[in-house]
């Protein structure tokens, strides 16, 4: 692959999911993927127990942050970032009018459900945990993908078909 793909994930909060799927594409993606996220309404802020997770299984977490969809869309923006791939990872932003970003890219939907408000702690805790886990799969069966399949539009457009 001449260039590494770039992977958006979008989530409404951009605080839990799409920040645990960005991180696992960025660490599993070996150079050939880059993930990136962002929210429709952005909480500011990753989820405590969403970064605990990661650090749990060996992830940085000093590199995420929580923001808004209209960072990728800018178009004033001068380190604008071509995706080939944006994937929802919940039921809001996959319904919600998104904006159009630049290039030629597939749109996935992988519904994930929201761990960040489930009571009690533990609870909360094994929803992230299991979360995580299904964010893995999709990311591993993605990149599990041979290079020219990922220059195939059909191929691309079947990974919305993974499930975990």
């Amino acid at each position: 692959m001449t260039k590494p793909m770039n992977v958006l994930f979008l989530c409404t909060g951009n605080s839990a999911r799409s920040i645990l799927s960005e991180a696992l594409m960025n660490d599993l993606g070996q150079g050939r993927f880059i993930g990136w996220s962002a929210g429709s309404h952005p909480s500011g802020v990753p989820h405590p127990d969403g970064l605990k997770e990661l650090r749990k299984r060996g992830h940085r977490t000093d590199l995420y942050r929580s923001k808004s969809w209209d960072e990728f869309t800018a178009k004033d923006n001068p380190t604008m970032v071509e995706m080939d791939i944006v994937v929802t990872v919940c039921d809001n932003a996959a319904n919600e009018v998104c904006p159009v970003f630049p290039g030629g890219h597939v749109k996935v939907h992988w519904p994930a459900p929201d761990p960040a408000h489930i009571e009690p702690l533990e609870a909360r805790q094994k929803s992230f945990s299991d979360v995580y886990d299904m964010c893995r799969a999709r990311i591993e069966a993605l990149i599990a993908l041979k290079d020219e399949d990922l220059r195939d539009q059909a191929v691309l457009q079947a990974i919305a078909d993974i499930k975990a």
